[in-house]
């Protein structure tokens, strides 16, 4: 019986789950919205019929439950896993089958319905295009006037509105039929289905819109006509106006003016005419697009406006001809008069310009005065006779008004008022003459008199064997004053001629001429009192204040000098004293400037002159003793430098030597005896060159405590000491681990030790492994004398490099001006020149030590600083300015050593590659997914349709 139950149970399992693969391979048959509109419709019917199938599939799955509910209360235990697994799995599937009817029938549903409401709005666009192609189609009709017009175009720009208002529709159907296409693909909807779609728009809403401009344009030029037609009417009633005002006997304004203002209206009437042919032209273009009926009434009004224009112009010329007759007649005795009365008024303005001018005034006056006065008297009798000639013509006018039959008394009368006038003035202007010819002979007189008046005052005044500097300036004021007179009466030889008589005249100007060349003899004696008197006061001023600062200035540089000359206790300052030595030295060639400004002051004083040589000797000794102080302090710094290299770079091996030798020490037993003898003497083979370089920093420690202060040479000797300590203390391992390597190998290598041992290396004066004979002890002091006398010379070649150095540094900080500057200068250079090949054939000396003295620094340093000394010689003999080579850094420079120097060129070179990578990395981030949207939130939805839609929130079928 439990068999049978779970055999139906199998048995209805496995029916249920081929009719839901059956379903799901029919589901996948009809799941495809491509195609045309009868295909996707079939799929839509059998999706229907296969969704009517969806309730079998429940009876199905309540069999299967029904089934397993018997075989699970009759099975065992240990079955009723496997049965809770198959209906596990059926229950799954069936729920996947059912998910996938849902939305492949959906998906097919909405898209049908989709494309039916689409082809539903599109069959309403292309009505209203057919709609509108026959509203446009025909021509535009011509209307009788500008209402009519405007209405037409009222309506046009309506039906403009319309087809602009369907390009929402057009748009949103063109993205409806974009959306179809995406998932049906049938041509009906494709991109030249929706461009025809476009064109057939555009084509509507052009037509439309040339329309529309073409009625704007006809309006618009209706509109102008019609206001022009009107501003002429306007401008035709106002011309018509002014003429019947002119024409009228009511007004009272005179034939002149009535003239006047009808010429005015007669320019208007001709102005006029241009504007009716403007006219004229603009009817014969709003015609063209104006109905027969229309034309004729603008014709009518056209003709009515000229000759309205025509008659007001017969009515301006024939009042124009009548005034000018009028005014004829009465022109010719006013224009005489006139001219009568202008002329009168002529004379008197120029009689009372006269009489103005000549008014002496109650004032005393000057020369200058008097002069101008006497030329106005000549000037106006000058005038006054040519004025004459106008009062003869005065006359002859008064006879010809004397025809005419009007009243002449007033003309008369002013005619003979003006000649009474003209007497008048003639008479005054001759007696002011002579009273200014008398006055202005006294006035030449006065500077003579004066003069002779002030000449015994000034004798008086250079005789006086003191005199004061404001007197003599006093009189140099009034010669000047004197001079200016006598040559102004000079220069008026024509106005004296005039003035004296040319006898007179002559006879006063010599006397003037004596006169001046007294002057002139006074006035150079009183210059050269005066200028005596301003040198010895200007000497004494400006030594007095100029010497006391320079005394004062070269005693705080002298104070600052012997501040210096304590030795520091420190490199640093020694670094900092040579700074403040280049300072003192940059003050005291301030000094010397000054000096020599104030130098130029003392030439003839010997007082002065002597304080002075004084003052130049003491700045002389001054800079002697910076120059001394500068140079060794640059020796001292150098020095310094040379030591503390030499001192780090034996600390650090000896550091590095200790360390090994303790390592080997630590290494206890008998194995790999020989690899640590062959090691050790490697070692040991270096001992003889560090010895040497320890005997090096031994010298030039002495030579930096030579010049140092108390601490600093303790500090110096201290250093020392434990240098040597140092090395004794390695020395000592090393002949001990020696030793011991040696006990512990056989015999034979004994032997062979000890043979290896009083070779060369083990000879040298490094140290003493084993006991030694007087012959060797003898080779030892030979070779200890021959290292002292090779670091003798190479202590004088770096003393005589330097020593160049400091010279060629001089020679480029001068400043050569003039050409014999230049020349010493370059004969300088050439000297130093001179001495290279002395140079040269010292430092090969040097280097053919160099197996003797080792690989040392000290000569790669030496050899760094020989070549750019010969360098900088050679640049500046080559360049024309000695002053563009810079100075170079007087120290040695530092290399880098050492495990971090390699580390930092290990980076840089390393950096490259790794932002190349960095680079790429980014890039791979960047790199768009590649994201498939099947969602069904996203694909099947119906957001943007017509009608309603159908929503699915579950997971995706498929």
């Amino acid at each position: 019986m439990t068999q049978q139950l779970q055999d139906e149970f199998d048995s209805s399992v496995e029916n249920a789950e081929a009719w839901m693969k059956a379903i799901q391979e029919r589901l996948r048959v009809n799941d495809n919205t491509k195609g045309p509109r009868s295909a996707l419709e079939a799929r839509l019917r059998e999706t229907e019929k296969i969704r009517a199938l969806e309730p079998e599939g429940s009876l199905k799955m309540d069999l299967i439950l029904v089934k397993a509910d018997a075989a699970l209360r009759s099975i065992s235990e240990d079955k009723k896993h496997e049965v809770l697994t198959k209906l596990k799995d059926i229950k799954a599937l069936w729920e996947e089958t059912a998910i996938y009817i849902t939305h492949c029938h959906s998906r097919i549903e909405w898209v049908w319905l989709h494309w039916s409401e689409y082809l539903k709005a599109q069959d309403e666009f292309y009505t209203w295009i057919h709609n509108m192609r026959v509203t446009l189609e025909p021509d535009i009709e011509l209307q009788l006037g500008l209402k009519e017009k405007q209405w037409q175009l009222s309506h046009a720009q309506v039906l403009l509105n319309d087809v602009l208002n369907q390009s929402v529709l057009l748009e949103r159907l063109l993205e409806e039929a974009a959306s179809l296409f995406s998932r049906i693909g049938d041509p009906s909807v494709d991109e030249d289905a929706q461009r025809n779609m476009r064109v057939e728009y555009e084509g509507i809403r052009q037509e439309a819109q040339n329309r529309v401009k073409l009625l704007e344009t006809i309006t618009k030029e209706h509109e102008q006509y019609s206001a022009n037609v009107n501003q002429f009417q306007s401008w035709l009633n106002g011309v018509t106006e002014r003429l019947n005002c002119c024409i009228g006997d009511a007004t009272k304004s005179s034939a002149e003016d009535k003239l006047k203002a009808l010429k005015e209206i007669a320019k208007n009437i001709r102005s006029g005419g241009k504007k009716w042919k403007h006219l004229e032209n603009q009817c014969a273009d709003v015609i063209e697009n104006t109905s027969p009926l229309g034309a004729v009434r603008l014709k009518d009004e056209l003709e009515e406006l000229r000759k309205a224009l025509e008659k007001l112009k017969l009515l301006s010329s024939e009042e124009e001809e009548r005034l000018l007759k009028i005014q004829q007649s009465e022109s010719a005795y006013k224009s005489q008069a006139r001219q009568l009365e202008a002329d009168i008024q002529e004379l008197r303005k120029d009689l009372q310009r006269l009489e103005n001018d000549l008014d002496p005034g109650e004032e005393e006056k000057t020369e200058d005065e008097f002069v101008a006065l006497w030329r106005k008297c000549n000037a106006a009798r000058a005038a006054l006779a040519a004025e004459e000639s106008k009062v003869d013509r005065l006359k002859a006018q008064l006879k010809e008004l004397l025809r005419f039959s009007q009243d002449v008394q007033p003309h008369a009368e002013s005619v003979v008022s003006a000649i009474q006038q003209y007497q008048s003035v003639k008479g005054k202007t001759s007696k002011m003459s002579t009273d200014t010819e008398t006055q202005l002979g006294k006035l030449f007189q006065n500077p003579l008199q004066n003069f002779e008046q002030w000449k015994p005052s000034v004798q008086m005044l250079l005789e006086t064997p003191e005199p004061a500097l404001a007197h003599i300036e006093a009189a140099l004021a009034e010669s000047s004053q004197f001079k200016e007179q006598l040559m102004t009466l000079q220069l008026k030889k024509d106005l004296l001629n005039n003035v004296l008589g040319e006898e007179k005249a002559e006879s006063f100007l010599q006397e003037v001429a004596e006169a001046s060349k007294e002057r002139e003899i006074l006035h150079k004696s009183l210059l050269q009192s005066k200028s005596k008197l301003q040198n010895l006061i200007l000497q004494h001023k400006n030594f007095d204040a100029g010497f006391a600062p320079l005394q004062k200035k070269l005693s705080a540089i002298k104070a600052k000098l012997d501040l210096e000359k304590e030795p520091r206790p420190d490199l640093l300052g020694k670094k900092t004293q040579l700074q403040r030595l280049q300072m003192i030295q940059d003050d005291l060639a301030e000094f010397a400037i000054h000096m020599e400004e104030l130098e130029k002051l003392v030439q003839s004083n010997t007082t002065h002159r002597h304080e002075m040589n004084q003052l130049s000797s003491d700045s002389q000794a001054l800079k002697k003793s910076l120059e001394m102080m500068i140079q060794q302090s640059e020796d001292h710094i150098q020095k310094h430098w040379a030591y503390n290299d030499q001192l780090s770079d034996l600390q650090q091996w000896i550091a590095v030597t200790t360390e090994k030798i303790n390592s080997y020490q630590a290494v206890d037993g008998e194995q790999n005896i020989e690899g640590r003898v062959e090691d050790l003497e490697r070692w040991l083979a270096e001992f003889p060159d560090k010895e040497i370089q320890l005997h090096l920093v031994e010298a030039h420690g002495q030579l930096i405590m030579e010049n140092s202060s108390p601490e600093e040479t303790a500090h110096v000797q201290a250093e020392l000491d434990q240098l040597k300590e140092s090395w004794k203390s390695l020395k000592e391992m090393a002949t001990g681990l020696l030793k011991k390597c040696q006990l512990d190998r056989p015999v034979a290598d004994r032997k062979k030790k000890r043979a290896f041992v009083g070779s060369r290396w083990i000879s040298r004066p490094a140290f003493h492994l084993l006991d030694e004979d007087p012959k060797h002890k003898q080779e030892m002091l030979e070779e200890r004398q021959s290292i002292s006398s090779h670091l003798k010379l190479l202590h004088n070649f770096e003393e005589w490099l330097q020593g160049e150095s400091t010279k060629l540094t001089k020679i480029l900080a001068e400043t050569p001006s003039s050409t014999e500057e230049i020349k010493a200068h370059q004969s300088k250079l050439e000297e130093l020149q001179s001495r290279v090949p002395y140079g040269q054939h010292l430092f090969e000396n040097l280097l053919h030590l160099h197996p003797v003295i080792g690989n040392s620094e000290d000569l790669e340093d030496l050899r760094y600083r020989w070549m750019l000394y010969k360098s900088k010689l050679r640049q500046s003999l080559s360049s024309p300015s000695p002053g563009s080579w810079e100075e170079p850094d007087r120290f040695r420079k530092k290399r880098p050593r050492g495990v971090c120097s390699y580390l930092r060129r290990v980076c840089w070179a390393a950096l490259p590659l790794q932002l190349l990578l960095l680079l790429l990395l980014l890039l791979a981030f960047l790199l768009p997914l590649a994201e498939e949207t099947h969602s069904c939130t996203l694909a099947n939805n119906f957001a943007r349709s017509f009608n309603l839609m159908l929503r699915y929130e579950g997971p995706p079928p498929t």
